[in-house]
């Protein structure tokens, strides 16, 4: 009964469920996750929204390659990493991919939204499918040597998280490199806050929890939008404790040291604050070195790409 069902919603992976309720809530979280679609069409992007509203279905007034700080994430990406092939996901218009494949890499992105992957620049378009982390994304085991995902995964349900994760492993052979909204003590950066996370009528009472609490913060707490909807599409708004436990239980090592020089270039191109990073590794992959790209070639590539960098 239960499996048919599932066939029926057109689920194709089922994740280790211990009990009915556990896959009752998987259930829940999916088809929140399958409605969700209608979420991230042109509204999301930008279309007909109050240019002095943030309030709205994205943080965006609109969506373009400087708006959308692609240049900035694929200029973290290619100052610490030397690889050759990477896969950006939750890719949105490709913006991220088409400033990587400028440089050379053999990008690849991957977005749930129909609308993002139909509208992409027509460059990069081909290198961009559909794929949605709450079921198996279109790519083999270990097919990259980076994956990322900025700003990705706390629009998926608690639920959902562990299984979109364990995907994030198979498909890289090397390193992932994750932005969340998170909160609580960081240690290898600024540590994250509940303001704008949470009901403002709820602040304080997070506030009080102290530094033990690690989220999710409940569906019901969450900061809404003028339609009563999670705020952005963020449904999973967790300490750093929280998501670093679920990279370590998916296999994941950590890597602070790595985590903590990127950090030092988020708040050089101005993101300090606004983007939580996670840096992990599969076991046994080696860390890239900490001078890979000279600082002429740093400077240059910032130019190009009109990313101020701010003086340490």
């Amino acid at each position: 009964m239960e499996a048919r069902r599932l066939v029926m919603m057109g689920v194709t992976h089922v994740p280790p469920v211990k009990s009915g309720l556990e896959l009752l809530s998987f259930e829940l979280s999916l088809l929140l996750a399958q409605k969700s679609q209608d979420l991230y069409g042109a509204s999301y992007y930008g279309a007909g929204r109050n240019p002095k509203d943030r309030e709205g279905n994205s943080g965006y007034e609109h969506y373009r390659r400087d708006s959308s700080h692609a240049n900035k994430a694929a200029y973290l990406l290619w100052k610490h990493f030397d690889v050759r092939d990477s896969l950006d996901v939750g890719c949105a218009l490709g913006f991220t991919v088409q400033a990587l494949r400028e440089l050379g890499w053999d990008t690849q992105g991957s977005d749930f939204s129909d609308f993002a992957i139909h509208h992409a620049p027509w460059d990069v378009k081909p290198h961009l499918s559909l794929g949605d982390l709450s079921q198996r994304l279109p790519f083999d085991d270990g097919q990259f040597e980076l994956v990322s995902a900025f700003e990705t995964l706390e629009h998926l349900p608690p639920a959902l998280v562990p299984h979109a994760i364990s995907e994030l492993y198979r498909v890289t052979r090397g390193f992932l490199v994750v932005t969340a909204p998170s909160f609580g003590l960081c240690g290898t950066g600024p540590d994250g806050w509940f303001d704008g996370k949470v009901r403002p009528e709820r602040l304080a009472h997070y506030q009080s929890l102290g530094p033990d609490y690690m989220g999710p913060v409940p569906e019901e707490d969450l900061a809404r939008d003028e339609w009563d909807r999670p705020l952005e599409g963020h449904v999973t708004i967790a300490s750093f404790a929280w998501w670093r436990r679920q990279f370590e239980s998916a296999g994941f090592v950590l890597a602070p040291t790595l985590e903590q020089r990127m950090y030092a270039d988020i708040e050089a191109v101005g993101l300090r604050g606004l983007w939580n990073l996670y840096v992990l590794h599969r076991p046994g992959v080696a860390l890239p070195s900490p001078d890979l790209r000279a600082p002429e070639e740093q400077a240059r590539l910032a130019r190009r790409w009109d990313v101020s960098l701010r003086a340490g």
